[in-house]
């Protein structure tokens, strides 16, 4: 079950919401309207070698692609 990221053009929030099947759509938290859109969202992922080295890394389209922290913890975005 995915999260997906919304956008409500009633109340102009964003929002993320689990969804467990693929034709329901999500209520806006914010003010319960159902007026949504899924939005792009950008994923990143982290491949570790044999001894637990990072060998890759993808941050998608965030501002942290050239992070050289090992988590986004470490550098604090």
């Amino acid at each position: 079950m995915p999260i997906y990221e919304y956008h409500c053009d009633q109340c102009d929030k964003d929002f993320e919401c689990l969804i467990f099947r693929s034709d329901d759509i999500p209520e806006c938290p914010t003010c319960n309207g159902n007026n949504v859109k899924r939005m792009m969202s950008a994923c990143g992922f982290l491949s570790k070698g044999g001894g637990g080295e990072t060998v890759s890394r993808s941050a998608g389209a965030s501002s942290c692609g050239g992070c050289s922290a090992s988590s986004c913890a470490g550098c604090g975005h």
